[in-house]
């Protein structure tokens, strides 16, 4: 466990400190060479640099055990996390969007071999982070992580776009095509649509899990195996489980035989505890109500 929060710390950092050096390089070089696309691209990593401290300050807060005032665990600081990221990256695209379409009743901008550099690198250096930032984020089920890991992804797409919008002017200005000189600006509204749709997909994700939606069915019905692995268990009355951040809660009432003693049904509880724990990593607590069951 020590080791993934090792993980996590670097992959945070690491991507805070990307992100700081993204945002003066696309900023600088899309002021001096009039890059809309770029400029709205480096504002966009302004905001990640606030959504990537607020991440990390959330997975602080999640590691915290449980006490007196929260016995379930700080587990939904990295959820509430998430959700600061995706309204971040909600006010970017608007943002981008905006400046984009007024480029266009502007005077097309000159491409730039310096603009079309910096959009390539930033591709590939967060493409790069993506990757590594989903990896460690999935193994170690972190919420603040997966949303950072997305936001590089969006990066990745506005990159993507930059890169060919900024192509497309040089190719209107070396043909004289007109309309193709303002494919930096074209550029620039397709990045803020993407943008925002990762926005409203990551919020949607926050807000189910701030209102306690349950698991996915498959998860369910892995619990529900493992349960009736268990001797004596006669029957499984009723299940629930619920994401807590980066942890699973898990309540199950089911029935043992009414004649049992009560250690004999603390054993069994014991039991099916362990094996869900055993085989799911990611859940953090299993919460068994007994029901007595007889013959009829």
């Amino acid at each position: 466990m020590s080791n993934d929060n090792n993980s996590s710390f670097w992959a945070i950092w690491i991507s805070l400190i990307s992100n700081i050096i993204l945002t003066v390089m696309k900023i600088f070089i899309g002021l001096l060479f009039y890059s809309e696309v770029l400029l709205a691209d480096g504002v966009h990593n302004a905001g990640d640099i606030i959504a990537t401290i607020a991440a990390l300050s959330a997975m602080q807060i999640s590691k915290r055990p449980a006490d007196e005032d929260h016995p379930y665990g700080h587990g939904k600081a990295e959820v509430l996390g998430s959700g600061f990221v995706a309204f971040i990256l909600g006010l970017a695209a608007l943002y981008i969007a905006y400046h984009s379409v007024a480029a266009f009743f502007e005077e097309a901008t000159q491409p730039s071999l310096v603009a079309i550099a910096v959009a390539a690198i930033s591709l590939v250096w967060k493409y790069i982070l993506y990757v590594y930032t989903m990896r460690i984020g999935t193994r170690t089920s972190s919420k603040g992580l997966i949303a950072t890991a997305k936001d590089h992804l969006a990066d990745v797409y506005a990159s993507l776009a930059a890169v060919v919008g900024i192509g497309l002017a040089f190719v209107g200005k070396a043909y004289q095509i007109h309309v193709f000189s303002y494919g930096d600006a074209a550029a620039g509204i397709i990045v803020s649509l993407l943008v925002l749709k990762l926005a409203i997909e990551m919020g949607k994700e926050s807000f189910d899990i701030l209102m306690e939606k349950t698991v996915n069915q498959e998860k369910l019905l892995a619990y529900i195996s493992l349960i009736q692995e268990i001797p004596l268990v006669k029957r499984i009355d009723r299940i629930r489980a619920r994401e807590h951040g980066h942890y699973i809660l898990v309540d199950a009432r089911v029935s043992i035989p009414g004649e049992l003693t009560v250690q004999q049904g603390h054993d069994i509880s014991r039991e099916i505890k362990k094996s869900i724990m055993k085989h799911h990593s990611d859940v953090d607590e299993v919460l068994i109500h007994l029901n007595p069951w007889y013959k009829e």
